[in-house]
């Protein structure tokens, strides 16, 4: 099939960027690149002290776990926006607009008296973190130096050390005091601002604008709107874990963030090293099914057998998760017509959805049935993901036959929440 010319700073999904060095790159991209890693930490951050939490304000699991609904729905419909904002005040703005939101309703998040007050700060957060997020690899890519292979290697690697050290250091901060963490990440993301703003210049903006429907236009693409719908059905057995396994677990913030660290460290090693080499093997959507299924095993173990196990299966997750991430993200982007942050947009907006939906649906569902249930259905949903990916195969590979065995990415190019 006849590819897309990328736009500047930009590479097509399933494409293999021409090499470069990932260490010699500029301030600019290293100070992108460290924000990015404080920006993914958040998403793990309150893991550990959940129950701290619970226990602070006199919440119930189902209350607190309010936290990420209210960050991933603002998150989700925050993607129809993203688009629109940097195509008019560049990328460079919306970076220091998304974390100046963050600073500031990080800090008052630690301020909290009542859960009610903590869930709305943490949708300011969710706001301030979709703007930087979806806008930061564009950045990163047309920073860089010598080509956009380790630029975009630098990224991945970002992602999945944020992932692994939010846990860490909701724990290290947490033991103290839940609201230490809050405060740690605004000090850190207030870092990252005066970075940027000392060392990135603003970037040549697009040459058309992207308007607030753009994204949901998109998704009238049936390989896209399939890719988006296998990954709403993943992404609410992906937070079911994310979400709800620390009540389960029930530890202390160190011994939760160790669980959870462990799990970070298979997410990003399976995400950047071990995902492209099943796709050359195997093919995308192969490796995709098999993980789905999988990974909707591993949440049915964990939620019905013992403590331990559970502790294994949490670990074990991360695997199957890094893979998925990788592999629907390159495959979103690599079927569908529109533009990449166009359909990126759109395809986040969906999954984004089910992020909100996980947090807020499994404890009620312990509520009205028992602890067990959740997982049950987590597993299931991780299943309907692999079941749309395999009614909807000719419509995935249509316009993507660059996801084929022998074509996958070589550095495993996947945007987990650009």
């Amino acid at each position: 099939m006849e590819r897309e010319e990328a736009p500047a700073g930009e590479v097509l999904a399933g494409e293999a960027p021409t090499g470069g060095s990932l260490l010699r790159q500029p301030p600019a991209v290293w100070a992108t690149a460290g924000a990015s890693v404080v920006a993914f930490m958040g998403i793990g951050l309150v893991d550990p002290i959940l129950p701290s939490i619970a226990q602070g304000l006199h919440a119930t699991p189902s209350q607190v776990s309010l936290l990420f609904t209210s960050y991933f729905l603002i998150t989700a419909v925050a993607m129809l926006v993203t688009g629109f904002v940097s195509s008019r005040i560049g990328g460079r703005g919306t970076l220091l607009a998304g974390l100046a939101l963050v600073v500031v309703f990080a800090g008052l998040a630690g301020t909290s008296d009542t859960v009610g007050q903590l869930v709305g700060f943490r949708a300011g957060w969710g706001l301030g973190n979709a703007l930087f997020v979806s806008t930061s690899l564009a950045v990163i890519v047309g920073a860089a130096a010598g080509g956009s292979a380790a630029a975009i290697l630098l990224y991945e690697s970002a992602l999945g050390l944020g992932m692994a050290c939010g846990p860490l250091l909701g724990a290290v901060l947490g033991d103290a005091s839940w609201r230490y963490p809050f405060f740690g990440t605004a000090a850190l993301m207030a870092i990252g601002f005066l970075c940027i703003t000392v060392f990135l210049k603003e970037q040549p903006k697009p040459a058309r604008k992207t308007s607030l429907l753009d994204p949901l236009r998109a998704l009238g693409h049936g390989g896209l709107a399939s890719a988006a719908a296998a990954a709403f059905f993943y992404n609410y057995a992906f937070f079911t874990v994310l979400a709800f396994t620390p009540f389960v677990l029930n530890m202390t913030p160190y011994k939760s963030g160790a669980v959870f660290f462990a799990w970070g460290v298979l997410l990003a090693v399976f995400s950047v090293l071990v995902a492209p080499r099943l796709q050359r093997r195997f093919g995308s959507l192969t490796v995709l099914t098999g993980s789905l299924v999988l990974l909707a095993a591993d949440v049915v173990v964990l939620g019905y057998g013992g403590h331990t196990t559970a502790i294994v299966c949490t670990v074990l997750s991360g695997a199957f998760i890094g893979v998925n991430n990788t592999v629907f993200t390159e495959l979103a982007l690599g079927v569908s017509d529109a533009p990449r942050p166009v359909a990126s947009a759109g395809y986040n907006f969906v999954r984004w959805f089910a992020a909100a939906a996980a947090p807020y649906f499994a404890p009620k569902i312990e509520e009205w049935t028992d602890v067990h249930v959740p997982f049950l259905v987590a597993g299931v949903a991780a299943l309907l993901g692999a079941a749309v990916v395999v009614v909807r195969r000719t419509a995935l590979t249509h316009e993507a036959e660059e996801l084929a065995p022998g074509h996958a990415t070589e550095d495993g190019v996947g945007v987990f929440a650009n």
